[in-house]
C-alpha cells in the first residue's frame, strides 16, 4: 500500500502508519511534517518509516532531555530511559567537573550532561565510525570526540582526573539480540546492542580500568537491567568502586553508580 504524494495529508499519513504498525501514529505523522522540506520529501520519509525504519533515523535527530540530537542511519538511537542516568550523573558532577562519556553512539548523554551541569571538560568516544561523525557534530565544540575501543582513544592525560564517567555499554545477552524489536536488530550497530554472553562483558572491561581514569571520588554510571543488578553490583565492587543503585520506575530506568577511592 503506497500513497501519492498529493494525498499526503497528515489523516493519510496516519492511516499509513497505522497500517505498518506504529503505535504513536498521529505523534508521528506530525513529526514527519513538521520536518519533511517538500512534498516528495514526505512521501520519502513515510515509506522508510512504514517499512520499518526507526522513526530518528527518518527524521535524522531525536529529543534528548529537550535536546534535538542528530541520529544518523546505522546509529544508537538515545532512548528515552536513559535521560534518567544524565540527571544522576548532573546531580554528582562538581563544579568545572571533567566528564568523559563512553561507548557515545550520538553523544546524546555527553551533550545533555554539559546542558545540565558544570562542566571544564568532556571526552566522548566510541568504537563506530558513524557513531564518532555523529557525535562530533552534535557536540561541536562543546567536547572532544575519539574514534577506538573504550578507553583506548582517550589522552593519557586524563587519567585520575575524571569526575564524571558515563558508560553506556551494551547490557542484552547475545542469546537474546533476537527479541529485541526489529528497529534496532536490523538498523542500529550491534556493537551497541551486544553485551556478549551474560550482557555484562563490556561493563566488566569498563569497571576493570575505571579506577585509574576517575579523579579522587569520581563517579562511573551506566544502566542495566533489573535482572542484571546484583550481578553488575559484584563487578564494580570487584574492581574497587562502591556500587549504588538508582531506579526510576517512570522511566523502566536501572542505573548502577559505582564512586571511587577518594585518595
Amino acid at each position: 500500500m503506497s500513497f501519492s504524494v498529493p494525498s499526503l495529508s497528515e489523516p493519510a499519513i496516519v492511516t499509513r502508519l497505522r497500517a505498518a504498525g506504529c503505535v504513536f501514529a498521529e505523534e508521528e505523522a506530525r513529526l514527519l511534517v513538521s520536518t519533511a522540506t517538500t512534498p516528495a520529501d514526505l512521501g520519502a520519509m513515510v515509506e522508510r518509516r512504514a517499512g520499518g525504519l526507526p522513526l530518528e533515523h527518518v527524521l535524522g535527530w531525536a529529543e534528548f532531555r529537550g535536546l534535538r540530537v542528530e541520529v544518523d542511519a546505522g546509529v544508537f538511537v538515545p532512548r528515552r530511559r536513559t535521560e534518567f542516568l544524565v540527571g544522576e550523573a548532573a546531580a554528582l558532577a562538581p563544579p568545572r567537573a571533567v566528564a568523559v562519556d563512553l561507548c557515545c553512539g550520538a553523544g546524546a548523554l555527553g551533550l545533555a550532561l554539559a546542558e545540565a551541569a558544570d562542566l571544564a571538560e568532556l571526552h566522548a568516544a566510541d568504537i563506530a565510525p558513524a557513531a564518532v561523525r555523529c557525535a562530533r557534530r552534535n557536540l561541536g565544540d562543546r567536547g572532544r570526540v575519539y574514534e577506538g575501543d573504550l578507553f583506548d582513544p582517550l589522552p593519557a592525560s586524563l587519567r585520575g582526573r575524571v569526575d564524571i564517567l558515563l558508560a553506556n555499554v551494551p547490557y542484552v545477552p547475545t542469546g537474546e539480540l533476537g527479541l529485541l524489536p526489529s528497529e534496532a536488530r536490523e538498523h542500529e550497530a550491534r556493537t551497541a546492542l551486544d553485551g556478549g554472553a551474560d550482557g555484562l562483558a563490556v561493563l566488566r572491561r569498563v569497571t576493570a580500568a575505571a579506577v585509574a581514569w576517575l579523579a579522587p571520588g569520581g563517579h562511573l554510571l551506566f544502566e542495566t537491567s533489573e535482572r542484571q543488578v546484583p550481578r553488575a553490583a559484584q563487578i564494580v565492587a570487584g574492581d574497587g568502586l562502591v556500587p549504588r543503585v538508582a531506579t526510576c520506575e517512570e522511566l523502566y530506568a536501572t542505573v548502577v553508580i559505582g564512586t571511587g577511592p577518594t585518595g
